[in-house]
């Protein structure tokens, strides 16, 4: 499909796609860079790139294929080490979970005979670094594509047709709707996850009490996700501040109206919001993003 990628940044998302690249024969060759010669060393151990190096510039080069799997704020810096080594016809992509801001910023900055479409793969775990990368980990996952200007529409399709071939199911959307969704079905839940988790270190700090001792699967399952990695974390949450801030002041809206049930003891009102909440969860599983088995099918 593709003679060589090269992945900048090989964590768990660049080093999962490293393994599906190659478990599904998509490219002949596949090159990785890395800021870290131990990670660059690892990738090369682990056999899932054919070499990999700092000089992202060196590495780009000649390339079909450049994904971009590093924090969002390291955007500039990488296209300013690879813009002048890019060929003629490349298809440059991400895997960001924010799109209007950087989609702008990289547009400006690439030659117009590149194909610039930004992707979002829906996929992850709260491990980072190679060690945690797999194949499957796309595997009837949404990837959401949200092409620029630059791109052209049989690129377009040949970058769709690439995340299916690793598993993936594909939309295309505007940058603009992607970033409102994704504030509400994935940047929300993680900073909610991440207050909960360091309030109860707070009251553990506070009482003594052996919060982990303790932790049913409730708080479990939010340090799960409050575990993920707070350098991506932190730039999500900046570069989306406009969507979070307006679905931070709805949750407070609707904790306040909580409040006051539980304060007036309002049963049938608790009853009406959890009945509705519970349906959402059904709904999820309809659609086949979760399993229906105890505790979420782990063992």
């Amino acid at each position: 499909m593709f003679k060589k990628v090269c992945i900048i940044g090989c964590g768990l998302i660049g080093s999962s796609l490293a393994r599906a690249i190659k478990k599904n024969g998509l490219s002949s060759k596949i090159v990785s860079s890395n800021r870290s010669d131990s990670v660059n060393k690892k990738v090369i151990e682990l056999k899932i790139v054919d070499d990999s190096s700092p000089d992202t510039k060196k590495m780009a080069d000649g390339s079909d294929l450049i994904i971009i799997a590093t924090p969002l704020s390291s955007y500039e810096s990488v296209i300013l080490k690879i813009k002048d080594s890019l060929k003629n016809g490349t298809i440059l992509t991400d895997v960001g979970s924010v799109k209007e801001n950087v989609i702008s910023l990289v547009e400006k900055a690439v030659p117009e005979n590149v194909s610039w479409i930004s992707s979002h793969p829906i996929a992850g775990t709260e491990e980072s670094g190679p060690d945690a990368g797999f194949s499957e980990l796309f595997q009837n996952r949404w990837c959401i594509l949200t092409p620029s200007k630059k791109a052209k529409e049989k690129d377009v399709k040949l970058l769709e047709t690439f995340w299916k071939k690793i598993g993936s199911k594909v939309d295309i959307m505007d940058a603009k709707q992607h970033d409102y969704i994704l504030s509400i079905t994935s940047h929300m839940p993680h900073l909610i996850a991440y207050n909960i988790v360091n309030t109860s270190i707070n009251i553990q700090d506070e009482k003594e009490s052996s919060i982990v001792k303790y932790s049913a699967g409730g708080l479990r399952d939010f340090t799960r996700i409050a575990a993920s990695n707070p350098i991506m974390w932190r730039d999500v949450f900046i570069q989306n501040k406009k969507n979070t801030s307006e679905m931070i002041d709805k949750f407070i809206e609707n904790l306040e109206g909580l409040k006051k049930a539980i304060e007036n003891e309002d049963g049938k009102k608790l009853e009406e919001i959890f009945t509705k909440t519970q349906k959402i969860r059904k709904e999820i599983i309809e659609a086949g993003q979760d399993v229906r088995k105890p505790d979420f099918g782990r063992k």
